[in-house]
Formats: C-alpha cells, sequence, structure tokens
C-alpha cells in the first residue's frame, strides 16, 4: 500500500530531505500547505506536487491523504498536530513537538485517541554512526559508560536564519532547535534518560531579542553519567563531535551531528584503534521507512512521541539553567 501524504509547511527542511524520504521509501506527496497561496502553488509545482491549499481544514478533509508531515514554526505544532489526529491522518512532527510539556502531551493523547501513529522527526538517531555506536555501548564494547561529550556547534545558514534567531513565540533559539537533538541522540546511543541538567547561554551577535545564539552545558543521566553538550548557531568553521567514554574503552565519532550520512566512529580500547564499519543510509529515509513500517501495524517509529517529549523536557530545563544559573531537574510527565 502507497502512503499518500500531506505537507503541512511549505518548508526547506521539506524540499531538502523528507519529500525525497518519502518518495523513496514507498509513500507519494499529494499536497502542501501554506498560509500563502501563492507560496503554496509555487511549492507544490517546484516540487512535483498536485495540490496546494492554504487552508489546514482543506488538507486535512482531503480523503487522498493518510500522513501528514508537521514542518511549521513550532508554536503551530500543537493545533496542527491535534488536529490531524482527529482527522484520521498519521502524523510526523518536526521537534520540538510543541512549546511546552502539556502541549506535548495533549498530542500524544489526541493521537493515541484517534489510533493515529505520532512521530517525532528526530532524524540523527537514524544516522549509521549512531546506530553502531548505540550497538557498540549494549553490546558493552567499552565497559560501563561514564561520561560523553557533544560539539554540535555549528554556523546557521542564511536562508534559514529568520524565525530562529529574532522570534521567541515560535520557540527560536539554540536550545530548542539544537540541544533537543543532543538529548535525543544521547538517549537513543547510552539507553538511559537525563535527569539534571546546568547550562550557560551565550548571545554571540547572531541571534535578535535576547535569544541565545550558543550554549554550553552538562546532563546528569539516570545511572551518574555525565555529558557535556556545547550547541552554536556561529561556528563557521567547526567539526561536530559526538564521544561516549567507559571503564574499558571509548567512542570517539567526527562529523557526525548531520542531516548528511557522513563521518566516522572509532573504538579506542586496550587493543588499540578501530573504525567501525557505517552504511551510508539517508538519515530521513531510515526514519520514513520506519514510519511507514509503523503505519502499517509493523513496529514503532524511528522517534516516537514520548522520545519527542523527553527531548523537549531536556531543552525546557537547559532554557531554565540558562535563565536561572541553577541546576535543573528533568521532569517529563511522562
Amino acid at each position: 500500500m502507497t502512503n499518500r501524504w500531506g505537507l503541512i509547511g511549505a518548508s526547506t527542511i521539506a524540499r531538502e530531505w523528507v519529500i525525497g524520504a518519502i518518495r523513496a521509501t514507498g509513500g507519494e506527496v499529494v499536497s502542501v500547505m501554506s498560509s500563502s497561496p501563492q507560496r503554496a502553488a509555487t511549492y507544490a509545482s517546484e516540487n512535483g506536487i498536485g495540490k496546494a491549499v492554504s487552508d489546514l481544514d482543506a488538507l486535512l478533509a482531503d480523503p487522498d491523504i493518510d500522513a501528514v508531515y508537521i514542518s511549521t514554526t513550532n508554536e503551530l505544532h500543537r493545533d496542527q498536530a491535534i488536529a490531524a489526529a482527529r482527522a484520521g491522518k498519521h502524523i510526523l512532527c518536526e521537534k520540538p513537538l510543541a512549546m511546552t510539556l502539556e502541549d506535548a502531551h495533549r498530542m500524544r493523547d489526541a493521537a493515541r485517541s484517534a489510533g493515529v501513529v505520532l512521530a517525532t522527526n528526530h532524524h540523527l538517531r537514524n544516522a549509521a554512526s549512531h546506530i553502531a555506536m548505540r550497538d557498540a555501548v549494549a553490546a558493552g564494547r567499552i565497559g560501563k559508560p561514564l561520561s560523553a561529550r557533544v560539539f554540535h556547534a555549528v554556523y546557521l545558514p542564511t536562508h534559514l536564519q529568520g524565525w530562529r534567531l529574532d522570534n521567541p513565540k515560535a520557540g527560536g533559539g539554540v536550545i530548542l532547535d539544537i540541544t533537543v537533538h543532543d538529548t535525543d541522540t544521547l538517549r537513543f546511543v547510552l539507553g538511559q534518560d537525563p535527569v539534571e541538567v546546568t547550562a550557560f547561554g551565550q548571545s554571540g551577535g547572531l541571534g535578535k531579542a535576547g535569544l541565545e545564539d550558543a550554549v554550553m552545558g552538562v546532563m546528569r543521566f539516570a545511572d551518574g553519567l555525565i555529558a557535556q553538550f556545547h550547541d552554536g548557531f556561529t561556528t563557521k568553521y567547526a567539526e561536530t563531535g559526538f564521544e561516549v567514554h567507559g571503564t574499558e574503552g571509548s567512542l570517539i565519532a567526527r562529523n557526525v551531528m548531520t542531516q548528511r550520512p557522513v563521518g566516522t566512529v572509532v573504538l579506542r580500547d586496550a587493543q588499540g584503534e578501530q573504525t567501525l564499519p557505517l552504511d551510508g543510509r539517508n538519515l530521513y529515509e531510515t526514519g520514513l521507512a520506519a514510519f511507514h513500517a509503523a503505519i502499517a501495524g509493523r513496529g514503532s517509529p524511528a522517534a516516537t512521541a514520548e522520545d519527542g517529549i523527553w527531548s523537549l523536557a531536556t531543552g525546557l530545563a537547559v532554557v531554565e539553567a540558562a535563565r536561572s544559573g541553577r541546576a535543573v531537574t528533568v521532569e517529563t510527565g511522562l
């Protein structure tokens, strides 16, 4: 069965990554919605989409649509996802799921009540590098994990800046854009949850209206593991990285906090160093394949609504820690 999709938001990420991944995994994109009729029509024409609408109700009333991909600004996710669930559409929603935990829980509950799949588009857990790291940790190849480090400070391209840097009400700022990804990737690789965070935010001149454009901090996990993170929109020339250090070895990944299927993972232990094999699969295609399988009743999506709630709760705790200068407990309500 071909899953037919409607796009809620004529976004850059859909154009660059998600439309292709839907099609590559057997889906069809049949409609796109933008609040601007002209933008919707132009976007549909440029991306080979048959229908363009400017009203959410019109898209959700379309019987040709089985699932929706929500990539609007963050403050719109809640109402759009709840409406989609009530219309019986499966939902892949961009992170963060919502602006508040209460709203994220309402989205999850609406999907449960409607019997539809709600997934969070945390693409990084689909990277071959992070899957290899997760498998190595689970197999005990580095012993007991003690610490981790994530370097996810990049330069936000001009065409993506906009609301992320100048609109607090839309959930702008580096923490809800990038730190939530770190959280999800750490949870995926380590197999455990954060319980407390500390952080310092920075305004390096790119963010407007007092929004942080960089942040550094530490997460403490359930069994005592501590993880450093550095996220930024202002770092033009660095590479990204992810490390996990255990009692018997270390995993050192470079250039892996990215949408592209690139980077390396090295396992270093008493026997020396070995580079772990990676298959180079497209991250979004891996995620969409899992989503399509979940619609068919075969397993769960790569990142569930609960995963999205965890990353949002941690991101909100980091926001509060940076604001208050104190350690903040991560509370999900799950």
